[in-house]
């Protein structure tokens, strides 16, 4: 890590020496917001249905408001990152918490399918600006060598909300009503409002900050390289898991009673892979990104040449999502290549993620639309995962030479 990278970590937002017990409330708080965010965003998958039937529109014209939701969170990361260079840290988590929850709160209510739609592009706005500013305020509190463990403990509640909270909001949704799904979102929300206000502590404006300097991350090309590595090298991931569902019953012949079991066996991977994967970072990042690429490959072809037995199936699943390992390296990566533009980079991060969300699904679909079966989603994943780790074979290649760490 550079010298600047460093000078950058050690802002006037850090807090000075915070105990033990100061520096959980204050993960606690932030774990709490990445959990509601979680489970919004990941709830509306389970009642499509229940979405379309109120608002007299086709399930598949339904799953509009699922890319407006991605949408938002694209365009509103480094946007609101670029306004926000002058606000507090503190002050901005609570303002995008505020939308969050507004938002959620107000898609409950939401009289038309139109409304519904821009409503959840309104809520995925502060989605990857409060990842991005939780992730630094987590790492400013650590020693270095313990920032990507603090950058993961804030990521456990986005992968606990895949395992948990979204099972939950879904059963709820279907129990009374879709809308009270996104209330239990929205009350998350204004937890996180509370939790944030009662323990982390008012921070002045880090000194120099303004849009300029924050808009010159994306003159640095080792921004770029990283942003690349995340928006093409997982999308492996979300192309498997889009279609893990026909893979389960129309590949491995199970009953759809398996699927939430399946499912979970990935949810599972994920925290388990934040939580390994977090440790390693804080050993090599580099070497944690480089070997979960590969373990990636290595897997997702197996996916492929397995799925048609029930056991292989499952193992493979719960690796894959073990392969979330590389994403709280990845996040750290970011705001070390960064230097004093941190805020923008690692927002953006989240805006990487949603775009390989978004390239996965639609390549594991072209692929299914030309004839294949659902297990061949692995093979794409496989290839994305080697297009990644070329992206992070060039940024590391380029900083060797430039002398930079």
């Amino acid at each position: 890590m550079s010298d600047i990278a460093v000078e950058a970590l050690d802002t006037q937002t850090a807090l000075e020496a915070p105990s033990r017990t100061a520096i959980a409330l204050v993960t606690l708080a932030l774990a709490v917001g990445s959990f509601g965010i979680g489970t919004g965003e990941f709830v509306i998958m389970g009642l499509l249905p229940n979405v379309a039937d109120t608002f007299g529109v086709t399930t598949p014209e339904a799953g509009h408001v699922i890319s407006a939701y991605a949408l938002g969170v694209v365009v509103g990361a480094p946007i609101i990152a670029v306004l926000a260079a002058k606000m507090a840290r503190r002050t901005l988590l609570l303002l995008m918490m505020a939308i969050f929850a507004a938002g959620n709160i107000s898609s409950a209510f939401a009289p038309t399918f139109e409304s519904f739609t821009a409503l959840r592009f309104i809520t995925g706005l502060p989605h990857g600006a409060y990842f991005g500013v939780a992730a630094l305020v987590a790492a400013s509190m650590v020693p270095v060598h313990r920032r990507v463990r603090a950058v993961g403990q804030v990521m456990l509640g986005l992968t606990i909300a895949t395992l948990i909270g979204t099972p939950i909001a879904t059963f709820l949704g279907q129990l009374l009503n879709w809308r009270a799904a996104f209330m239990m979102v929205g009350a998350i929300g204004l937890a996180t409002m509370l939790l944030i206000a009662l323990f982390l502590p008012k921070d002045r404006v880090e000194e120099g900050a303004s849009i300029a300097r924050e808009l010159g991350a994306l003159k640095r090309i080792q921004v770029w390289l990283s942003l690349g590595v995340a928006a093409v090298g997982f999308g492996g991931m979300f192309s498997i898991f889009s279609y893990v569902a026909t893979t389960t019953t129309e590949v491995a012949g199970l009953g759809s009673a398996m699927v939430p079991i399946v499912l979970a066996l990935f949810g599972i991977g994920m925290n388990v892979g934040n939580i390994v994967g977090s440790r390693l970072g804080d050993i090599s990042i580099k070497g944690t990104i480089g070997g979960m690429m590969i373990f990636n490959i290595v897997i997702m072809t197996l996916f492929s040449l397995t799925a048609a037995n029930p056991v292989m199936l499952c193992i493979c699943v719960f690796l894959i999502g073990c392969g979330f390992a590389a994403c709280p390296a990845v996040q750290t990566r970011l705001m070390d290549v960064a230097a004093d533009a941190q805020t923008l980079a690692a927002a953006s991060n989240h805006s990487a993620f949603n775009i390989a969300n978004a390239l996965g699904a639609w390549l594991g679909g072209l692929v299914i639309s030309w004839g294949f079966t659902a297990a061949a989603t692995g093979y794409v994943g496989a290839v994305l995962s080697v297009a990644g780790l070329a992206v992070f074979a060039v940024s590391v290649g380029l900083e060797r030479r430039t002398g930079r760490a």
